[in-house]
């Protein structure tokens, strides 16, 4: 059994150092190609350098770390600092584009998509999903979100705007998209804190219901709306879409939001998802979703493992659908289309400031949740607005019209309301 033990610490030697080799190739080729300003220490403490004035040290802790810079890929190296196994001292957004770059220089773009492994998304599993992601703890969202809590992409009509200023345009955007109205009943699909129901009741006038899986983010909101004094208009269940037609009954909404939702459904499930929205809307209701979709026509998720990291460790069996398939699944539910709006600048935007609010508060943060927790948001939010600044994907809102009978919608002629 020892000799074994040595035989294996010899091998995982031999191993360092072949890999180091390569790293030391691939280093020397980087520099002649222009460079980047990265140094990589290795485990015995030699630094390598891959351009002229690194601002940027990788230290590797694990000697196995090794071979994902031999063939690195973003997932690769992103669950190596995820893990431990790899130290970072520099700016975080930097690292994400240096990666990105050594990923594409080792023959691992994003733009070879991988495989769709589309998965059952039963209820008891989307529901232990949505736990992961969003029941990591209210305070620690509450550290780099904006006052509200609004955890979705926000709108910017110049770019200089903080986030709070942001949030509640978004909010604003989306209420008058909707064309909410006083009286009228509004459903949130996946209602995250309550931001959007409250600003829609105290603000538009409506009587609003919202949904979600998350019991720490129903908590939150239920005491937000209690202390609104809006509890006999505002209105938060624990509830999964699909049982929306038992517990309401048809046509019990005017107006239907879902915001940052329809990424946890699945590709498979669109056409339930859509068609139980459409089910709570009366004749000529309107549903608004805003959402992540993916670049890719068939759906397919990024490339270079980053799909596979996100997946792993952020949101699990998420899926992207592309924009076309959420419009034809949409008008296959009886939803006609009637305006589309890309915001994939605006959540490059949004991503950079909920990354540099969470670097300003690591310290606080690392109170909350685990080293290795905290660790994959720091990844995640930075490489999420790499994805979005690259094109890797999209975010788009789309309103659609509820179209029971024939004849045209309840909509004006133009698109002027949306901007008064």
């Amino acid at each position: 059994m020892r000799g074994e033990g040595l035989l294996r610490r010899a091998a995982g030697k031999v191993a360092g150092r072949l890999a180091g080799t390569q790293l030391t190739r691939l280093a020397k080729f980087v520099r002649t190609s222009g460079g980047l300003p990265l140094r990589v220490v290795l485990p015995e403490g030699e630094g390598i350098d891959f351009g002229a004035a690194p601002q940027l040290t990788l230290t590797v802790r694990d000697p196995a770390v090794l071979r994902r810079f031999s063939d690195p890929t973003i997932g690769g190296l992103a669950v190596a600092f995820v893990e431990g196994g790899i130290d970072l001292d520099g700016d975080i957004s930097q690292a994400i584009d240096i990666v990105a770059r050594l990923a594409e220089i080792g023959g691992h773009p994003t733009a070879a998509r991988e495989d769709i492994v589309a998965a059952a998304h039963r209820q008891e599993s989307d529901r232990a999903d949505i736990r992961h992601h969003y029941d990591v703890g209210n305070a620690f969202y509450r550290l780099w979100l904006d006052e509200r809590m609004v955890y979705s992409c926000a709108y910017f009509e110049r770019g200089d705007e903080d986030i709070d200023t942001a949030q509640c345009a978004k909010l604003d955007h989306i209420c008058r998209k909707l064309r909410l109205a006083p009286g009228e009943r509004f459903l949130d699909i996946g209602c995250g804190w309550g931001a959007l129901l409250l600003h829609a009741a105290q603000h538009y006038g409506v009587t609003a219901t919202g949904i979600t899986l998350s019991e720490q983010q129903a908590a939150l909101a239920r005491e937000r709306i209690a202390a609104a004094g809006l509890a006999e208009r505002v209105d938060v269940q624990l509830l999964d879409y699909r049982e929306l037609p038992q517990r309401f009954g048809e046509e019990s909404f005017d107006k239907v939001a879902s915001v940052g939702m329809f990424e946890h459904v699945g590709l498979r499930n669109l056409p339930a998802y859509f068609s139980n929205a459409a089910r709570m809307l009366r004749d000529r209701g309107l549903m608004l979703n805003h959402g992540i979709t993916s670049a890719d026509p068939e759906s397919r998720p990024v490339g270079s493992g980053a799909g596979d990291f996100v997946g792993r460790y952020v949101f699990p069996n998420g899926e992207l659908p592309h924009l076309s398939l959420a419009v034809r699944e949409m008008s296959a539910a009886g939803l006609e289309v009637a305006d589309v709006e890309s915001l994939r600048r605006h959540y490059v935007l949004t991503l950079s400031h909920w990354s540099r609010r969470l670097e300003t508060r690591l310290a606080e943060a690392a109170a909350l949740v685990s080293e290795r927790t905290l660790r994959v948001w720091r990844v995640y939010l930075p490489g999420c607005s790499l994805g979005f600044r690259q094109g890797w994907m999209n975010l788009h809102q789309i309103l659609a019209s509820r179209q029971k009978a024939a004849g045209p919608t309840a909509l004006p002629l133009t698109r002027n309301w949306i901007y008064r």
